[in-house]
């Protein structure tokens, strides 16, 4: 198995997150734009949707697409890297959302947790090692 680096891997999130980024600006636009037309109705939808929407979108989106057939997010796919477990086989949503919520790690580490892909033998960042995964080239 050939690991993806850490700059294969940055450069897919930074994909993803303008993918991310746009769904959930257009979304928010047109719940904004509705809610002219039923104000009370739609508030909390709002409300709801800029504190708690983009978490929401973000782990469905990472834990669904690297948990799929296709094993990898769009990001991943345009750069042809894919999420395995360590035996080289696909992770399932469990495995996914585990891996998703242990970047939170790699987070409050201050980014070392993410640093550590270009130190480890088999690149795998702290939410690697925490749900057993790892990110190969196809």
């Amino acid at each position: 198995m050939k690991y993806a680096g850490l700059f294969r891997r940055l450069f897919a999130f930074m994909i993803d997150c303008v993918i991310l980024l746009g769904v959930y600006l257009f979304t928010g636009l047109l719940l904004g734009a509705s809610l002219f037309a039923y104000p009370i109705t739609l508030l909390p939808m709002i409300g709801f949707w800029f504190f708690g929407g983009m978490m929401l979108l973000s782990w469905f989106y990472f834990a669904g697409f690297e948990s799929s057939k296709r094993q990898a997010t769009l990001g991943k796919q345009i750069l042809k890297v894919k999420v395995v477990d360590l035996n080289g086989n696909r992770i399932g949503f469990g495995r996914a959302t585990l891996r998703y919520f242990g970047k939170l790690l790699s987070r409050l580490t201050f980014f070392i947790g993410f640093l550590m892909i270009a130190f480890t033998k088999k690149k795998q960042a702290l939410h690697d090692k925490v749900a057993s995964t790892l990110i190969i080239k196809k």
